[in-house]
């Protein structure tokens, strides 16, 4: 029997049973992914463009023995880690940020709460390399 009269089956009709799950899983997937990312870069820039992080860092650009031992002028060097809580009105954070001047880097630790957004900092330090501890705060309450 010749079977060259016989229509042949398009790609999709040979391989729908396949072709179908795999792409709504990927569709799935990607959805996800996408919910993530989102969620993600939104919260990241939110702690970016935070009020306790833009005090931080002019606190720190003025301080001379930070100053002294990183260089001027001092940047964030990378991702921001901590969390931004906001409960019944009052905001809290607690971040961790890696900074770096053009002499050394380092790791500025900032606690800090809100009411009606006036902030009151509870924390704000930075560890350069190994060293101990610079507290911003010491000398406000000299």
């Amino acid at each position: 029997m010749n079977n060259d009269l016989l229509p042949e089956k398009s790609w999709w009709n040979r391989n729908w049973s396949w072709a179908l799950p795999l792409g709504g899983c990927l569709t799935v997937l990607i959805i996800i992914g996408v919910v993530i990312g989102s969620v993600f870069f939104s919260v990241t820039s939110m702690l970016d463009d935070s009020v306790p992080l833009e005090y931080a860092l002019n606190k720190i650009n003025e301080d001379p023995e930070i100053i002294e031992q990183m260089g001027f002028p001092i940047e964030k060097n990378g991702m921001i880690q901590g969390e931004f809580n906001w409960v019944n009105g009052e905001k809290v954070t607690d971040i961790k940020v890696p900074i770096a001047g053009p002499e050394d880097s380092g790791t500025l630790f900032i606690k800090a709460s809100a009411r009606d957004d006036i902030w009151t900092y509870h924390e704000i330090k930075v560890v350069i390399k190994e060293n101990e501890a610079l507290d911003l705060l010491d000398d406000e309450w000299d």
